[in-house]
């Protein structure tokens, strides 16, 4: 169903993976076209992950007390600003 806001990508995975990914649309009686819709779940799933990883990281150095201070000023001067 490409449209004026698709892409098309070209991409190579091992054949293991094609026959897994297949497999596993069958089995759940999805269709040739539903790969697509599944590949951009998952590109969009390991984004969040790795901006959450990356989020995460910059913080780890912070006790838990000062981190709970951050986010509380944080969430009070969102709210101050509606």
């Amino acid at each position: 169903m490409p449209s004026d806001t698709t892409i098309r990508w070209t991409v190579c995975v091992s054949k293991d993976t094609d026959i897994s990914v297949r497999s596993f649309l069958a089995e759940r009686g999805m269709k040739k076209g539903d790969l697509s819709k599944f590949i951009e779940d998952a590109v969009k799933w390991r984004v969040l992950d790795r901006t959450l990883a990356e989020a995460r990281s910059r913080f780890v150095d912070m006790t838990p007390e000062a981190l709970d201070s951050l986010i509380d000023e944080a969430v009070a001067a969102t709210r101050a600003a509606v």
